[in-house]
């Protein structure tokens, strides 16, 4: 979503705050602002790229300036546009505003402002924020910010500038996430790590209604009751060059091929020779063998990732699962019994629906579980277990690494209950805690079909509409495949299970539609072969992708990639790597913005 940068000290805050912004491009914007202090507050905002903030504060000049705070918007009140990006401004300019997230009463707030004389300039509901600030401002911004916390409701990350005080930056966020970077003599903050990795490593995450109160010489936190609290300094340990591209053309391409290593990170530290050891996971043995069932809560493909559990989990543990769509999980008033467990996924931690279904979930008093990639995020602090995935920063707003690593914790908690409830034999379970082992080298082996996968997609680029469909575990992975090539190439395409086509779907078949037929389920090929014949007898091109050795699959397929044999629990961590190159390189051939796909954003902090 949004992009929020602040930085105070040095004498020239502007480059600090285009750089920080465009470490953050990969969120997703329509505009970008930034407001200085330059003898009182200078805001300069664009509609468009930041290239095109760059150039004009180059046209109309610079002077030093020590303190600034910068946005990136994505819409949601109001059209993209100048007047609605951010930052916005009090209409004496006395107050400066970036937020991210939603004020969920800002028309009511809005009516009583404009009683009061208020002259509204943008449709935007942070405009708010900004007059509703110097309507309360009683000369002190502490005292000011915990009055304004009084009266919004809503999602919320501000950053906040006052002419009064130029050597002071206020912070303070409730659902959106913010975090405080710790410098030398200089302070910052952003909504994402990346912003500031270049220029600090120590951070404070906030919490819920905490104020930071930042100056050149240090950073002060209070509660909403204005009590100092002090907090722990988290430290990244990421490399910089993480957030580089290292040499392709695109973040994504980059992601892809950082599986196999992000997979042995994820994988192997809960390994031993023989054994699952998920020391994170509180539950007790007993707990676990009375759980009556689990419900995996996510968004998009971490949700695709939950249906690749869902399989694993009742295959191998017996223990009934539901996945639930996070923006439909409280809203359909969800029967959560005693003893129930809930698993919530998502990359950034932050996903808003995901973290409300998680609260909705303790309300209820089930124990939370949640993976996620993001140490410290929202998601995690209030979960009662946090499992990691350490796939380190995803720039590329699709997930690929994303997805992999939690389908891989997936599989470590799947076995682990399967091993606790007796419902494995020992053969079994050693067997696939032997390919886990392997699962990062067997990754890269099939990741050998990037040259192949680029051939068939230049095949294919100029299709209109595809279809995606398989059984089992390979329908699972066919709903990531569709969401990976319709969100970067823009092609039409819809995931279905092969049984359904003859109910309906297959009406949409004609000469030269693009059939891609995941089959990599050995027990299911059989039928898979008998589907894939219905959509050849009606002119489709198809595409599949199969096991070494399913030779059968040759006589009704156009083209077929064959990977490398595996146990059938594992073939979704398989069988959805050739389909991120084959959305890749389909993009690329069409010229879409891969890394920034149109109308999308990495993380979704608003409901």
């Amino acid at each position: 979503m949004c992009g929020i940068v602040g930085y105070i000290c040095g004498d020239q805050a502007v480059p600090v705050l285009l750089n920080g912004l465009s470490k953050l491009e990969y969120r997703g914007y329509d505009s970008a602002g930034i407001s200085v202090y330059e003898d009182g507050i200078r805001t300069i905002k664009v509609k468009g790229r930041l290239a095109g903030l760059a150039e004009k504060l180059e046209k109309d000049g610079q002077k030093p300036s020590h303190i600034g705070i910068g946005h990136t918007r994505w819409a949601t009140h109001g059209e993209p546009s100048e007047t609605n990006s951010h930052p916005h401004n009090s209409m004496s300019g006395k107050i400066s505003v970036v937020h991210n997230g939603i004020i969920e009463n800002y028309l009511e707030l809005k009516e009583e402002l404009k009683a009061k004389g208020v002259v509204f300039k943008s449709e935007t509901d942070t405009e708010v924020v900004a007059h509703l600030f110097e309507d309360l401002y009683d000369g002190d911004m502490i005292s000011t910010t915990r009055k304004l916390l009084n009266k919004i409701r809503g999602a919320y990350a501000l950053g906040i500038m006052c002419s009064e005080h130029p050597d002071t930056l206020v912070a303070v966020r409730k659902g959106s996430p913010l975090l405080v970077g710790l410098g030398k003599g200089e302070n910052y903050i952003a909504s994402d790590i990346p912003a500031l990795l270049e220029y600090t490593r120590d951070y404070y995450l906030l919490d819920e209604h905490e104020i930071a109160v930042l100056k050149n010489d240090g950073v002060t936190l209070f509660d909403i009751d204005g009590n100092i609290i002090t907090k722990e300094i988290y430290h990244v340990t990421w490399d910089i060059a993480a957030a580089e591209k290292g040499g392709y053309d695109y973040f994504m391409m980059k992601e892809i091929m950082e599986q196999p290593e992000v997979l042995n990170k994820t994988i192997q530290p809960r390994l031993t020779e023989t054994d699952i050891k998920l020391d994170e996971i509180s539950l007790t043995e007993e707990e676990i063998k009375n759980c009556g069932r689990i419900h995996i809560v996510a968004c998009g493909t971490a949700m695709h990732a939950g249906i690749v559990g869902r399989y694993v989990m009742e295959e191998v543990a017996r223990i009934p699962v539901e996945v639930d769509i996070a923006s439909e999980f409280r809203y359909r008033n969800p029967i959560l019994n005693k003893g129930e467990l809930c698993i919530i996924i998502s990359q950034s931690g932050e996903t808003a629906d995901t973290l409300a279904a998680l609260r909705e979930a303790k309300r209820q008093g089930l124990k939370v579980i949640s993976i996620v990639n993001v140490v410290g995020s929202s998601i995690a602090r209030e979960s009662d277990d946090v499992i990691y995935t350490w796939a380190g920063p995803e720039i590329a707003v699709a997930s690929t690494k994303g997805y992999t690593t939690q389908v891989s914790i997936l599989y470590l908690i799947a076995l682990h209950f399967a091993k606790v409830r007796g419902t494995m034999t020992a053969e079994a379970f050693q067997a696939a805690v032997k390919e886990l082992h392997e699962l990062p080298a067997r990754a890269e082996e099939v990741l050998k079909v990037d040259a192949r996968m680029a051939e068939i997609a230049k095949k294919f680029a100029d299709r209109a509409n595809a279809f995606i469909i398989g059984r089992g575990l390979d329908y699972a992975v066919a709903m990531e495949a569709s969401l990976k090539l319709k969100e970067i190439s823009y092609i039409h395409s819809e995931s279905y299970a092969a049984g359904e086509l003859k109910h309906g779907t297959i009406s949409l078949i004609e000469d030269g539609t693009l059939v891609i037929a995941i089959a990599m389920q050995e027990s299911l090929l059989e039928k898979t072969v008998s589907n894939v014949k219905e959509v050849k007898a009606r002119g489709a091109k198809v595409l599949a992708i199969a096991m070494e050795g399913n030779t059968a699959i040759e006589d009704v397929a156009d083209e077929v990639v064959y990977l490398p044999k595996c146990n059938s629990l594992f073939t979704s961590s398989y069988g959805v790597l050739p389909m991120q190159l084959f959305a890749y390189y389909v993009a690329v051939e069409r010229g879409c913005d891969v890394d920034k796909p149109r109308n999308l954003a990495k993380s979704v902090t608003v409901e």
